[in-house]
């Protein structure tokens, strides 16, 4: 990559992003071809810290997203269920509700 087309926001691209461990990952500034290693990830760390309620914001939009989540959500062993919309007062159909089993970290 030459320097004039490095994002001067972003100055080590290659590096991965931290994100904090909370009960809520907003999903907004993420692709959908980037959920599938980020959830589990998020998840297994979300286990380690006792937090077993995960709010995902995915917005409301096209659904490409939400899909994508929803579809992802069905397969992990970390996810005991979840519940879409995660209603009013948490994002209402722009998020998910994912809860997680405390014994799959």
């Amino acid at each position: 990559m030459h320097l004039a087309d490095q994002d001067p926001l972003d100055p080590n691209p290659d590096e991965p992003v931290k994100i904090p461990i909370t009960d809520t990952l907003d999903l907004h500034t993420f692709r959908p071809n980037e959920i599938g290693d980020l959830l589990p990830d998020y998840f297994a760390e979300c286990i380690r810290h006792g937090i077993l309620a995960v709010r995902v914001v995915h917005g409301k939009g096209t659904g490409t997203l939400r899909t994508g989540v929803h579809h992802l959500l069905n397969k992990l062993p970390e996810v005991e269920s979840w519940q879409w919309p995660a209603g009013e007062q948490s994002g209402g159909w722009g998020a998910t509700w994912v809860y997680l089993r405390p014994d799959a970290a």
